[in-house]
């Protein structure tokens, strides 16, 4: 283990906290699967005691992945943990990470607690856990913020009640590179049962030094555990960047001397699954999943990437999962084939009638393009998703008049509950049309914080994909749509939105 990082991924947990990156069951299953793909040794499923519909999520994922050890966070009291307790059964390999706040502002402004009683919540929550299940986690909390000294005190107790690994976040990203890594080597030196435990490191990005301190915490701290989330997604600014820093371990072997069991080929399916299911757009600078990652525009730079591409690329963009496979549609584009690229991009449907329903999306979308991009196909399930039995609204048809000089107007047909209902509207474009006629059936009088549009491939062929941020209430929501019509995939991402607006799931802040 001393020359492995065990890579913990968060995206299910902490980054859901993201505004709008919430997701339903369906879509967390299917992100787990692509960890499990992944090889990521940990994956933090959710925060069973939030919810019911994290419970079951976290539940769900325990039961189906088999090769990755499943995660459920839990405040460090006994009805929380007894809850993630519940949620993990089915796990192959199951662990509860416990956390309470140790910075003094934490604990005087949030927790109303004084250090003595945090000490022993810390101590009693461990030892509950460690009863419950063999791998126990435990986060102090704004840990980088907080007194050396208590920190010590506290964490030797909860490795003594049985903590296995014990994680030092920087939960608002305040952290420097060298300072993070010498605070984690500190600790490590000063705590004496410190060898008893892995040390993980958990960093935001508020800095935009999440990815480096990290690794100086791994480097300098002797972490052996980081945790991340797929295109840093998370709350605030993100948090580390999984795809990032494996990257960086697995390209600076020379320098780290540290192994990952990481299948980084899938790290790109990772990304964009992530992305298409939450709507968060990976930026075209975005380093290893960026569309712009490995492309050379300059003359100098492409005449030395010909000639030899280690001039120019330190890592091969095969190795994270840029190809060139899609397919070419015509009348060798059959069942199997979709069935086969679907289970290559780590996507699984739940039954043969989901399988027939997606391949007949496909042929209406080839009857549309003439070449169905891995994107596509991404998006296809993605915007359909793998079951609509708890949707309120579903799209239909939609028509819109849009000319030079006359004001745009549109008509939708959609569904509410399973019955079509017909709505029409004006409006300064065909989009704003489209969408006002919506509201003006549902009248759900959400403000919507964000619109933006996405071309998921690079063509005039391409569809669009639109992402609509609705808030009401105190709520965000995201809402996703994809069609090669942009005013429709517009209206199909404004009723996705609604559609989650609609799910009244209570969910508790958490530790980031």
């Amino acid at each position: 283990m001393a020359d492995k990082v065990i890579i913990f991924d968060t995206t299910l947990r902490d980054g859901e906290q993201s505004p709008g990156a919430s997701m339903n069951k369906d879509e967390k299953l299917r992100i787990a699967r692509q960890l499990e793909r992944l090889k990521v040794d940990v994956i933090e499923a959710g925060f069973a005691a939030s919810s019911n519909g994290d419970f079951e999520a976290v539940q769900t994922i325990a039961n189906a992945i088999k090769d990755s050890t499943i995660c459920s966070l839990s405040r460090a009291n006994d009805k929380d943990i007894a809850r993630a307790a519940e949620a993990l059964k089915g796990a192959n390999s199951a662990r509860i990470h416990t956390f309470i706040a140790t910075s003094a502002l934490h604990m005087e402004k949030k927790l109303r607690m004084t250090p003595d009683e945090v000490f022993e919540q810390a101590k009693l929550a461990v030892r509950f856990a460690r009863n419950l299940v063999a791998d126990v986690e435990f986060s102090p909390e704004d840990g980088y913020r907080s007194d050396p000294d208590f920190l010590c005190r506290v964490i030797e107790a909860v490795i003594a009640e049985g903590a296995t690994t014990i994680n030092v976040p920087d939960t608002v990203g305040y952290a420097v590179p060298e300072l993070y890594g010498n605070f984690i080597r500190n600790l490590r030196e000063r705590i004496p049962n410190s060898d008893k435990a892995i040390w993980s490191v958990h960093c935001h990005n508020d800095l935009g030094m999440a990815v480096a301190n990290s690794l100086a915490g791994v480097k300098i701290g002797g972490a052996r555990q980081v945790e991340c989330t797929i295109n840093g997604l998370g709350e605030r600014a993100g948090n580390c960047s999984l795809e990032e820093v494996v990257m960086a371990l697995k390209t600076r072997r020379d320098y780290f001397g540290l192994d990952l069991g990481i299948d980084t080929k899938h790290i790109l399916a990772a990304s964009r699954m992530v992305s298409q299911t939450t709507g968060f757009v990976v930026q075209p600078n975005k380093a290893v999943v960026g569309a712009n990652a490995f492309a050379h525009a300059s003359g100098i730079h492409q005449d030395g990437v010909l000639k030899a591409r280690d001039t120019y690329e330190i890592m091969r963009a095969e190795d994270v999962g840029w190809t060139t496979n899609k397919i070419i549609l015509g009348k060798l584009s059959g069942r199997n084939a979709f069935k086969q690229r679907l289970q290559e991009l780590g996507v699984q449907m739940e039954s043969e009638a989901d399988i027939n329903s997606a391949f007949t999306r496909f042929k209406e979308l080839a009857d549309l393009k003439s070449e169905i991009f891995d994107e596509d196909i991404l998006a296809l399930v993605s915007d359909e998703g793998v079951t609509h039995e708890h949707e309120q609204y579903r799209f239909v048809s939609l028509s819109q008049r849009s000319e030079t000089g006359e004001h745009p107007y549109a008509s939708i047909v959609f569904t509410v509950n399973g019955e079509e209902v017909k709505s029409s509207s004006d409006g300064n474009g065909p989009v704003d049309a489209s969408l006002k006629a919506i509201e003006a059936h549902v009248k759900s009088g959400a403000e919507m914080v964000l619109y933006s549009v996405n071309a998921i491939s690079g063509s005039t062929e391409s569809q669009g994909e639109v992402t609509v941020r609705l808030q009401n209430s105190g709520r965000v929501v995201n809402g996703v749509g994809a069609d090669p019509d942009i005013i429709v995939a517009s209206a199909k991402a404004y009723l996705s939105a609604l559609n989650k607006l609609q799910s009244k799931a209570d969910r508790v802040a958490a530790q980031g």
